[in-house]
């Protein structure tokens, strides 16, 4: 089991360090240069859950997801531009880390949904609804929906829960431009990466993608890390059975663990993982990977 500490921003030479999140840290060009435009991107092995960055570490999650990323990159290359510049990083974080386009980030996540489970089938069983979009009666957890839907979310503080909003909730705050924008956007990059995902045996039941501006070119593109399995809930298309919960390429061990096993209350910091949910999530992220992009993960 490796337990994560809270340390100070690595020291990288030609970028100082602006801020952390969750997973990731962000740095900026330490001198001014031509290139002031460009931020650094990098992911640690952190792993959250319940809105808790929990103390133990994933080894490998940070190479996974960046690797990962820049392959939907590429594949999407096609449907909206994106702020992946160059994987060409400093050799302390090599494999975890991008250069990318500096975006104006809209305040709001994407949700695509093409199947029916999480909050979306909580929200559903209450009102026959999902922000707003009225769907048939008598669908179950895992059923596929008659189309995919546009199911956007507020973009929560650390620590709170996001919110799932409505599309005239999104274009009062943005403008009905933007609302049909970054839905449309959305739209199409779920139906193409659900079909890419199908080639390969495998369901991408919803996903969530974030948009921004860059500012010489006015363009909406496609911004922070795509279709992984912190973004997405992939289920394996072979043993599919709507009904009940699927089994995910993404933390279901730690959640289950944490909710079934841990005797954790939610009220304290959450406890360390055991070494067997460590292993077994490093492995369920490693095949989605290998499962997607055809290609073998080397660490």
């Amino acid at each position: 089991m490796t337990t994560s500490t809270t340390t100070s921003p690595l020291q990288l030479d030609g970028w100082q360090w602006v801020t952390s999140g969750k997973i990731r840290d962000l740095y900026e060009p330490s001198v001014s240069s031509p290139f002031n435009d460009l931020i650094l991107v990098v992911t640690s092995d952190k792993i959250s859950a319940f809105d808790y960055v929990l103390p133990t570490l994933i080894p490998d999650k940070g190479k996974i997801l960046t690797a990962l990323t820049a392959w939907w990159f590429e594949q999407l290359a096609g449907v909206i531009p994106n702020h992946l510049v160059s994987l060409d990083v400093p050799a302390p974080v090599q494999g975890r880390a991008m250069i990318c386009q500096r975006l104006t980030m809209y305040p709001v996540e994407c949700v695509a949904r093409g199947y029916l489970t999480g909050s979306g089938l909580a929200e559903y069983q209450a009102t026959g609804e999902v922000t707003g979009i009225k769907l048939p009666e008598g669908l179950a957890d895992g059923d596929r929906l008659p189309y995919p839907i546009f199911t956007p979310a507020t973009k929560a503080a650390q620590g709170a829960h996001d919110e799932n909003v409505s599309l005239a909730y999104v274009a009062d705050q943005l403008g009905l431009d933007t609302a049909e924008s970054l839905r449309d956007a959305t739209m199409k990059l779920y139906t193409k990466a659900e079909a890419i995902a199908r080639e390969r045996g495998l369901i991408l039941a919803d996903t969530k993608f974030e948009f921004g501006v860059e500012a010489a070119s006015g363009l909406l593109t496609l911004g922070d890390e795509v279709l992984t399995p912190d973004s997405s809930r992939y289920w394996d298309a072979k043993t599919w059975e709507p009904g009940s919960p699927q089994a995910s390429f993404d933390k279901q061990f730690v959640r289950d663990w944490l909710a079934q096993d841990s005797g954790w209350d939610r009220a304290s910091e959450p406890p360390a993982l055991p070494d067997e949910v460590v292993e077994k999530t490093r492995s369920r992220y490693i095949e989605a990977y290998e499962r997607l992009t055809g290609q073998a993960f080397f660490a």
